[in-house]
């Protein structure tokens, strides 16, 4: 079992800031701070160089870092071992998810409500950024399990699927263009706005317009937005084309605040996916959390 100093210090190198730390375990930053400090007076030596505003680890600090890591991986296997031995083991367990915007807003809270209904004694925390940033951030060791949509797959990492979602064209219904039923052509003449780089919807539709010989440079953006909501609220007030997971527009699709425009030849469906390190596909809770969310899904089809 870690100890309560070494876990801190674990998740202060993980995000290379005091403060994000503090949030995540729900400690002030001079407690967090107060807890390193003790383990550098016990280690002899410094464990963080302080450069400004920001944080890097010493020669010690990624050394201890990285034993940490393997020391939280075989912490993982007694845990699951201890618990196959004994339905009356149940540890203390603290999980940190990465998801992308729509995931985080419209599809993964039930499945946390559930869940720590079921294990009252996991405390979860939830990231919410694309799916570009959330890769980077579970190969950083920032978080331990991540869901993404749309994005090529790489090497050290496992893929497991968890379900599919449609991505649509809307306006707003002061467009008439939601009248007619267009091509994939018809959209090089249509103003649409557009996700940020790295989006998974944007991935989608990059893949479609592929598939078409249609660049996605090729379109009339006329502007960029940084998240799904952003970019819902903007295309309510606005007259240009965009791309939304349905479930994201649901409600405004309902209210007749926003309308599908019809586009025959394209075909935008997305795959979102659990995502982890590999070698962590059997840990607990990684692995609970994965069947657990997987089976929700499953009955709700």
């Amino acid at each position: 079992m870690l100890s309560h100093p070494h876990e801190i210090f674990l998740e202060v190198a993980r995000q290379l800031s005091f403060t994000k730390a503090g949030q995540t375990l729900f400690l002030s930053q001079s407690a967090v701070s107060k807890q390193v400090k003790a383990l550098e007076e016990y280690y002899k030596t410094g464990l963080f160089e302080r450069l400004g505003n920001s944080i890097v680890l010493t020669p010690a600090g990624e050394l201890l870092y990285s034993k940490l890591l393997l020391a939280k991986q075989l912490q993982h296997e007694l845990h699951q071992e201890f618990t196959a031995l004994s339905n009356d083991f149940s540890p203390q367990v603290r999980m940190v998810i990465g998801a992308s915007t729509t995931i985080s807003l419209y599809v993964i809270p039930p499945v946390l409500s559930a869940y720590l209904a079921k294990y009252p004694n996991t405390q979860l925390t939830l990231k919410n950024r694309n799916s570009e940033n959330i890769l980077k951030a579970l190969l950083e060791h920032e978080i331990d399990l991540g869901i993404i949509e749309g994005i090529h797959k790489v090497s050290n990492v496992t893929y497991t699927p968890l379900l599919t979602d449609e991505v649509v064209a809307v306006c707003s219904p002061r467009n008439l263009i939601y009248k007619q039923e267009l091509t994939a052509r018809e959209l090089l003449t249509v103003p649409v706005a557009l996700r940020e780089t790295g989006s998974g919807t944007l991935a989608v539709l990059e893949e479609a317009l592929a598939a078409r010989q249609i660049k996605l440079t090729d379109l009339p953006v006329k502007v960029r937005l940084g998240g799904t909501e952003a970019l819902k609220n903007f295309v309510r007030v606005d007259t240009c084309l965009a791309f939304l997971p349905r479930q994201a527009v649901l409600k405004e699709l309902e209210s007749g605040e926003l309308q599908v425009v019809r586009i025959r030849d394209l075909n935008l469906v997305r795959h979102f996916d659990f995502v982890q390190r590999k070698g962590t596909e059997n840990n607990v809770p990684y692995k609970s959390f994965v069947q657990f969310t997987r089976r929700y899904y499953s009955k709700m089809e």
